[in-house]
């Protein structure tokens, strides 16, 4: 590990080497534990993608107990190992805790980019990558504390990039260019706008609710529930697993702490809930009738060949009717004889 300066900001930097890149078979991988700052952490990986056909790489604080939070500023950084100049680096921060202990970059570079052997990300079938952590200090943290909202507050989880909740919700890890003015509520991400903008028209409580509340307050209530638009325009039927139900359930709970009137939403994501059972019962159905077709289609088989039975027996008693006309039996075992 090595030491960086910038900006009077100290960075710590970790280089995790792995090798055999290409054989890699795991979803995800880890890095060794590395101390920094006083606290334990690891690199977490996702070779093929978190659902994406990107790098997925995140910085992870391991198991927090419940009452522990930690501030950290960091950079990931994948080392182009041709030229320097290529080398990607991405920063955020993040308050780790023990519900949100990975933060990073779900869609880091993209997989194309990664995998093509000039390109100088993967050489020698061994790949490098870097985290680098600012070591926070007690005014910066104190700062931090000082901008949370007030207690009384309730404030839904906010996923920035999270590695099993890609999601963002965090408006500083959002590129600028990709949030907008809502209504003059507060920046929202580009792609939830036109689903706002729908609901809100068929539903002006929608907005009213929330005029009261701070730009901060209604930034984050109108992303929760863009998210949970956004899942639901975005899924398919089939796409409702136990994993997918899961994480809708969590959007839905967060989104259900600001108070919206959501009457008219939530039968859709109940619907949208019960679909994993719906989809496992299809399944079920589904095995059956073919289990049916093919035993029908069995008996198809078995009848034609009993056809084609029943057609050679008549044709042969046929033939022994006309084979035994004149015909006597004798006794074979008797004597041939020469006359009395």
């Amino acid at each position: 590990m090595e030491n960086q300066e910038k900006i009077g900001e100290t960075f710590e930097t970790f280089k995790w080497t792995i090798k055999d890149f290409y054989k890699l078979k795991s979803k995800k991988i880890y890095s060794q534990n590395f101390y920094i700052g006083g606290h334990s952490w690891r690199i977490l990986m996702y070779p093929k993608g978190n659902k994406v056909d990107y790098l997925s790489i995140y910085l992870d604080a391991g198991t927090l107990p419940d009452v522990e939070t930690r501030f950290s500023k960091f950079k990931l950084v994948l080392i182009n190992q041709v030229n320097d100049k290529l080398t990607q680096i991405k920063e955020t921060q993040h308050t780790f805790n023990a519900r949100e202990s990975d933060w990073g970059f779900t869609s880091f570079i993209p997989l194309a980019d990664l995998y093509i052997y000039n390109k100088g990300f993967i050489v020698n079938d061994t790949c490098i990558s870097e985290a680098r952590i600012s070591i926070s200090r007690p005014e910066l943290e104190k700062k931090v504390d000082e901008a949370a909202p007030p207690v009384s507050v309730q404030v839904p989880a906010k996923p920035i990039e999270h590695a099993d909740n890609p999601l963002p919700m965090d408006m500083s890890a959002i590129p600028i260019d990709e949030l907008v003015d809502f209504s003059g509520l507060g920046k929202i991400e580009k792609a939830f706008v036109p689903l706002l903008d729908e609901v809100c028209a068929k539903h002006p409580s929608v907005i009213g609710c929330q005029k009261k509340r701070s730009r901060r307050f209604s930034e984050w209530a109108f992303t929760a529930l863009g998210r949970v638009l956004h899942f639901l325009k975005t899924k398919k039927a089939r796409d409702m697993d136990e994993e997918a139900c899961s994480h809708l359930q969590i959007l839905w709970e967060e989104l259900e702490t600001f108070r919206f009137d959501l009457t008219w939403l939530e039968p859709h994501v109940q619907s949208a809930l019960g679909m994993k059972n719906y989809m496992e019962r299809s399944a079920k159905v589904k095995g059956v009738k073919e289990n049916v077709a093919a035993l029908e289609m069995e008996m198809k088989k078995l009848k034609a060949m009993v056809a084609a039975v029943e057609v050679d027996l008549e044709m042969a008693r046929r033939e022994l009717v006309k084979v035994e006309e004149g015909f006597e039996e004798i006794d074979l075992d008797g004597e041939v004889g020469y006359g009395p």
